[in-house]
Protein backbone atom coordinates (compact mmCIF):
# COMPACT_ATOMS: atom_id res chain seq x y z
CA UNK A 1 0.00 0.00 0.00
CA UNK A 2 2.88 2.37 0.76
CA UNK A 3 4.32 1.80 -2.71
CA UNK A 4 1.06 2.88 -4.36
CA UNK A 5 0.92 6.14 -2.41
CA UNK A 6 4.54 6.87 -3.36
CA UNK A 7 3.69 6.57 -7.06
CA UNK A 8 0.89 9.14 -6.93
CA UNK A 9 3.16 12.21 -6.48
CA UNK A 10 5.49 10.93 -9.21
CA UNK A 11 2.55 10.44 -11.57
CA UNK A 12 1.27 13.95 -10.81
CA UNK A 13 4.71 15.42 -11.45
CA UNK A 14 4.97 13.56 -14.76
CA UNK A 15 1.52 14.75 -15.79
CA UNK A 16 2.44 18.33 -14.89
CA UNK A 17 5.59 18.12 -17.03
CA UNK A 18 3.58 16.82 -19.97
CA UNK A 19 1.06 19.66 -19.71
CA UNK A 20 3.80 22.30 -19.46
CA UNK A 21 5.65 20.75 -22.40
CA UNK A 22 2.52 20.73 -24.54
CA UNK A 23 1.84 24.38 -23.71
CA UNK A 24 5.40 25.31 -24.69
CA UNK A 25 5.03 23.45 -27.99
CA UNK A 26 1.83 25.35 -28.78
CA UNK A 27 3.54 28.69 -28.03
CA UNK A 28 6.49 27.75 -30.27
CA UNK A 29 4.17 26.90 -33.19
CA UNK A 30 2.84 30.47 -33.36
CA UNK A 31 6.13 31.98 -34.58
CA UNK A 32 6.40 34.21 -37.65
CA UNK A 33 7.05 32.95 -41.17
CA UNK A 34 10.80 33.60 -40.99
CA UNK A 35 12.18 32.50 -37.60
CA UNK A 36 15.52 34.29 -38.04
CA UNK A 37 14.17 37.79 -38.62
CA UNK A 38 12.35 40.08 -36.20
CA UNK A 39 8.58 40.16 -36.43
CA UNK A 40 7.33 43.17 -38.37
CA UNK A 41 5.05 45.38 -36.31
CA UNK A 42 1.69 46.17 -37.86
CA UNK A 43 1.17 49.82 -38.60
CA UNK A 44 -1.72 51.61 -36.86
CA UNK A 45 -3.22 52.65 -40.19
CA UNK A 46 -6.90 52.93 -40.89
CA UNK A 47 -8.93 50.14 -42.44
CA UNK A 48 -7.80 49.06 -45.90
CA UNK A 49 -9.56 46.94 -48.52
CA UNK A 50 -6.88 44.28 -49.00
CA UNK A 51 -8.71 42.65 -51.92
CA UNK A 52 -8.84 45.83 -53.96
CA UNK A 53 -5.30 46.84 -52.99
CA UNK A 54 -3.98 43.38 -53.93
CA UNK A 55 -5.78 43.44 -57.28
CA UNK A 56 -4.25 46.82 -58.09
CA UNK A 57 -0.78 45.71 -56.96
CA UNK A 58 -0.93 42.48 -58.97
CA UNK A 59 -2.59 43.88 -62.12
CA UNK A 60 0.51 43.33 -64.29
CA UNK A 61 1.66 40.07 -62.71
CA UNK A 62 1.91 36.98 -64.91
CA UNK A 63 0.59 34.87 -62.00
CA UNK A 64 -2.18 37.07 -60.64
CA UNK A 65 -3.82 34.50 -58.32
CA UNK A 66 -0.52 33.71 -56.59
CA UNK A 67 0.35 37.40 -56.38
CA UNK A 68 -3.03 38.36 -54.92
CA UNK A 69 -2.88 35.60 -52.32
CA UNK A 70 0.59 36.67 -51.15
CA UNK A 71 -0.36 40.34 -51.23
CA UNK A 72 -3.55 39.64 -49.29
CA UNK A 73 -1.73 37.86 -46.46
CA UNK A 74 0.87 40.66 -46.26
CA UNK A 75 -1.86 43.31 -46.30
CA UNK A 76 -3.77 41.55 -43.52
CA UNK A 77 -0.64 41.51 -41.37
CA UNK A 78 0.63 45.04 -42.12
CA UNK A 79 -2.62 46.91 -42.93
CA UNK A 80 -0.95 48.60 -45.89
CA UNK A 81 0.08 47.87 -49.48
CA UNK A 82 2.65 49.97 -51.37
CA UNK A 83 1.20 51.93 -54.31
CA UNK A 84 1.85 50.87 -57.89
CA UNK A 85 2.52 47.44 -59.34
CA UNK A 86 6.10 47.04 -58.09
CA UNK A 87 8.62 48.66 -55.77
CA UNK A 88 7.67 51.55 -53.44
CA UNK A 89 8.47 49.40 -50.38
CA UNK A 90 9.61 52.50 -48.47
CA UNK A 91 5.94 53.52 -48.12
CA UNK A 92 5.12 50.35 -46.16
CA UNK A 93 8.24 49.01 -44.36
CA UNK A 94 6.31 46.19 -42.66
CA UNK A 95 5.24 44.89 -46.07
CA UNK A 96 8.85 44.89 -47.28
CA UNK A 97 10.18 43.19 -44.12
CA UNK A 98 8.14 39.98 -44.37
CA UNK A 99 10.21 37.11 -45.77
CA UNK A 100 9.67 33.45 -46.57
CA UNK A 101 11.41 30.64 -44.70
CA UNK A 102 14.08 30.76 -47.39
CA UNK A 103 14.79 34.43 -46.68
CA UNK A 104 13.27 35.78 -49.89
CA UNK A 105 10.71 38.62 -49.83
CA UNK A 106 7.19 37.22 -49.41
CA UNK A 107 5.19 40.24 -50.50
CA UNK A 108 5.01 41.22 -54.18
Amino acid sequence: MAAASGQAPAACALLLLLVVGAAAAVDASHEEVSPGSPAPAPSPASSIDCGRAGAARCALSSRQNLCRRACGSCCARCHCVPPGTAGNHDVCPCYAAITTRGGRPKCP
